[in-house]
C-alpha cells in the first residue's frame, strides 16, 4: 500500500483561514434568530413581514453566489474571499446603525452577498488546495466553522436577550447582536493575508511555476508536488475544451441535476427553518422566553460537535452512505417531532427530536452536500458550475424561510412538519439510487469519471 503523505501544516492553515468565511455566514445567518421578535415588536411586523426580513438576507446570498463565479474565475479564489471580508465588515458595522426597518434590509441584502461569495469559494478554495485523501475532512472543516458561527450567535443572543429588559433589548439589544460580527469579519480578513491563489486558478492563467510553488507548499515534498502537478495537466489535457455550455451536453448535465436536486434536498429539510426559528418554535411547544433561547442553544451545541463527528466520518464512510443514512434519520426524526405537534406533546419531546434531526442533519445534507458539489464539477467550469447550484440553494432557502411563518400559521406545526419528512425521504432514496461515490478520488479523477461514463 503506498504511503500517504503526511498533511502540510500551511494546508490545515489555509483551509482554517478560509473557513473563517464559513463561521461569518453561520453567523449573520443565524443571529436573526434572536433579534426577529424584537425586530417584530419595534417595527410592529406581520407574519408576512417577518418573514420578509429573516429571508431577504438570502436575496443577497443568491446574488453573492451569481457574481461569485465570474469574480474567482477573472481574479482568483483569494481575491474573491478578501471581497467577501470587506463586505461582512461593512454589513456588521451598517446593519448595527441601521435607522430604520428599510436601511437595516439592505444591509442584511449585502451581507447576504457577503455569505453567498463564501457559500461558493471557501469550498471551491479548500477543495482545490486539499491532498485527494483529506479533502473531504478539510472541506467540511468550513461546515464545522459555519455551526461553530451559529453556536457562538446563539448564545451571543441569549446572553443579551437574557440579562437585558424587553424594551433594552427592542431599542438596542438587536444592534449588539448585529454588531458583534465585525469582529470576526476583521479575523478574517487578516488571516486571508498569508493564503495563496489555488494552483489550479495559477496554472489555468498561465502562472505555472506559481502552480508549482503552491503544491510544493501543499504536498510538502518537492516529488509530491511534481506527481500533483503532472496529474493535474493530464486532467486538464482530456477537459481543455471544456466550456460553460457544456453542463448541458449528455456528459455534465446529469452531474449539474444531481448537484441542484441536492441543494434543494438540503434545504427543504427544513433545517434552516429550525435555525432561524428555534426561540420562535420552542416558544410555540410551551417554553417560556429565557428557556426558548437556552433549548435554542442547546441546537448550536448539538449542531456543532456532531459536525466535528463528520469530519472524521466524511473520508472513512464515504459521501454516499452518510447522505443517504442521514437523510433516512431526518426524515424518521421530524415524523416525530411533526406528531408531537398533532398530539401537544410536552415541550421537552419536542426539543429531543428536533435535535436528533439536527444531529442527523449536521452529519449528511450539511456538510456533505457542500463537498460533493465542489468536487463533482470540472475544473474550467467548477465556479460558474457550483454558482448554478448554490443560486438555487438560497433561493430555496429564501423560499422555506419566506414561508415557513405563514405554513405555520394557516395549516399548523404538524403538518408542515411533514412537509420537510417527504423531502428527506425523497433525498435518501434519490442519493443511494444515483449519487456516485467520489470518497478518495482526486478532483482529476473525478473529472476523468464523468468524461468516459458515456463512452463505455
Amino acid at each position: 500500500m503506498e504511503k500517504r503523505a503526511k498533511l502540510s501544516g500551511y494546508v490545515i492553515l489555509i483551509s482554517c483561514s478560509a473557513a473563517l468565511g464559513g463561521l461569518l455566514f453561520g453567523y449573520d445567518t443565524g443571529v436573526i434568530s434572536g433579534a426577529i421578535g424584537f425586530l417584530q415588536i419595534k417595527f410592529s411586523l406581520s407574519s408576512f413581514a417577518v418573514g420578509w426580513v429573516t429571508s431577504c438576507i438570502l436575496i443577497g446570498c443568491a446574488i453573492g453566489v451569481s457574481i461569485a463565479g465570474i469574480i474567482s474565475d477573472a481574479f482568483g479564489r483569494k481575491k474573491a474571499l478578501l471581497l467577501s471580508a470587506i463586505i461582512f465588515a461593512l454589513s456588521s458595522l451598517g446593519s448595527a446603525l441601521a435607522g430604520g426597518l428599510t436601511t437595516l434590509i439592505i444591509w442584511r441584502i449585502l451581507a447576504g452577498i457577503g455569505i453567498g461569495i463564501t457559500s461558493l469559494i471557501t469550498p471551491i478554495y479548500i477543495a482545490e488546495m486539499a491532498p485527494a485523501h483529506v479533502r473531504g475532512r478539510l472541506v467540511s472543516i468550513n461546515q464545522l466553522a459555519i455551526t461553530i458561527g451559529i453556536f457562538i450567535v446563539y448564545f451571543i443572543n441569549a446572553a443579551i436577550a437574557g440579562h437585558s429588559t424587553q424594551a433594552w433589548n427592542v431599542s438596542t439589544g438587536w444592534r449588539l447582536m448585529m454588531g458583534v460580527g465585525l469582529i470576526p469579519s476583521i479575523l478574517f480578513l487578516l488571516a486571508l493575508i498569508p493564503a495563496k491563489e489555488t494552483p489550479r486558478w495559477l496554472n489555468q492563467h498561465g502562472q505555472s511555476q506559481k502552480a508549482l510553488a503552491v503544491l510544493q507548499k501543499v504536498e510538502g515534498s518537492t516529488e509530491a508536488a511534481k506527481v500533483a502537478y503532472d496529474d493535474l495537466n493530464t486532467a486538464e489535457d482530456a477537459t481543455d475544451n471544456t466550456k460553460f455550455s457544456d453542463l448541458f451536453n449528455k456528459t455534465w448535465f446529469p452531474v449539474l441535476v444531481i448537484g441542484v436536486l441536492l441543494c434543494l434536498f438540503q434545504q427543504f429539510s427544513g433545517s434552516n427553518a429550525i435555525m432561524y426559528y428555534a426561540p420562535e418554535i420552542f416558544k410555540g411547544a410551551g417554553y417560556a422566553q429565557n428557556g426558548a433561547y437556552m433549548a435554542t442553544v442547546s441546537i448550536g451545541v448539538i449542531n456543532m460537535v456532531i459536525t466535528i463527528v463528520a469530519l472524521g466520518l466524511v473520508d472513512k464512510i464515504g459521501r454516499k452512505k452518510l447522505l443517504t443514512f442521514g437523510s433516512l434519520g431526518m426524515s424518521v426524526s421530524l415524523a416525530v417531532v411533526a406528531i408531537c405537534f398533532f398530539v401537544d406533546a410536552p415541550a421537552t419531546v419536542i426539543l429531543i427530536f428536533i435535535l436528533l434531526a439536527i444531529a442527523a442533519y449536521a452529519v449528511s445534507l450539511a456538510p456533505v452536500t457542500w463537498i460533493v458539489i465542489s468536487e463533482i464539477f470540472p475544473s474550467k467550469i467548477r465556479a460558474r458550475a457550483m454558482s448554478i447550484c448554490t443560486v438555487i440553494l438560497w433561493l430555496s432557502d429564501f423560499l422555506l424561510t419566506m414561508t415557513f411563518p405563514m405554513l405555520t400559521d394557516s395549516i399548523g406545526e404538524g403538518l408542515t412538519f411533514m412537509i420537510y419528512v417527504a423531502v428527506t425521504l425523497i433525498s435518501a432514496i434519490f442519493v443511494w439510487r444515483f449519487l456516485p461515490e467520489t470518497q478518495g478520488k482526486s478532483l482529476e479523477e473525478i473529472e476523468l469519471f464523468w468524461q468516459t461514463r458515456h463512452q463505455k
